[in-house]
């Protein structure tokens, strides 16, 4: 979905060289339907630029930086040395991002496999509905995998639709993640405590399966390792630190209570002493 608002002054755009002149280079506003800007050959780079040839070429994408907007006389003035290579990067992934998701949603909602059918009117409705509430396509497919239909049916979206967009979201999208790590000492004086702290370990890897009310373990994993008795190293994965921290501490508690159940000793370490 092309934007039909202009930029903002300091935004970060993604542009695609048009034209090169002896001034600068006129470039197209990718998300900003028929929108066109300039780069004055002072804005291309710190250096002095002989050649723009040797630093942009028709057809090329690239990421400016918007100085001045001009709505009345249609002219936006852009700066392409303004951008920092990490800001580019990150400009680049979070565009290709969003396209990727518009063609998952025509996917879900429009393409000829698609259990259902909208018009391309109600498609774009549909858009501007996620876009709206979550800044971005992209975003919205994440959520989706994350939290599942019902963030979809909070925005008033029907069932058969919600259910076509959960269904490519979990095919196409891999939810971020994080990983952190905790440690556990754990001692058992009984004649059998090593098959009980193998047990105790087990219990904490398998803390995930016992799912809280409304809690959700979409991307959620949990690891013990042996690292020299009697300390164990246990590895969280989680679609966030919040709950990573939150599932590491119940995985911990319930191998120190296995083991305290059996007459043995159980210490949880966030970082080894």
């Amino acid at each position: 979905m092309a934007r039909e608002e202009w930029p903002e002054k300091g935004e970060l755009v993604v542009c695609t060289v048009r034209t090169l002149k002896t001034f600068g280079t006129f470039v197209t506003l990718e998300e900003y339907e028929g929108k066109e800007g300039l780069i004055h050959i002072s804005e291309v780079s710190s250096g002095w630029v002989k050649h723009l040839r040797d630093y942009v070429r028709e057809g090329q994408k690239i990421v400016c930086k918007v100085l001045h907007v001009d709505p009345q006389r249609g002219h936006i003035d852009l700066s392409l040395k303004a951008v920092k290579e990490g800001q580019r990067r990150e400009r680049v992934k979070l565009w290709k991002n969003e396209k990727k998701a518009k063609k998952w949603l025509s996917l879900a909602l429009v393409a000829p496999s698609s259990k259902v059918e909208l018009s391309k009117k109600e498609l774009n409705e549909l858009e501007v509905k996620l876009v709206d509430a979550y800044s971005g396509l992209y975003d919205a497919f994440v959520e989706v995998v994350k939290e599942g239909k019902k963030v979809l049916s909070a925005l008033g979206i029907k069932e058969e639709h919600a259910d076509a967009i959960l269904e490519v979201a979990l095919a196409n999208v891999k939810p971020p993640s994080v990983h952190i790590a905790g440690y556990v000492e754990l001692k058992c004086p009984l004649s059998n405590g090593v098959e009980i702290i193998k047990e105790a370990l087990k219990k904490a890897e398998e803390v995930i399966k016992i799912k809280p009310s409304g809690s959700n373990t979409n991307g959620v994993g949990v690891e013990c390792f042996y690292i020299g008795a009697p300390r164990y190293k246990i590895r969280v994965t989680a679609p966030d630190y919040k709950k990573a921290e939150s599932v590491l501490s119940n995985a911990a508690n319930a191998a120190i209570e296995m083991i305290k159940k059996n007459e043995g000793y159980g210490e949880f370490y966030r970082n080894l002493p």
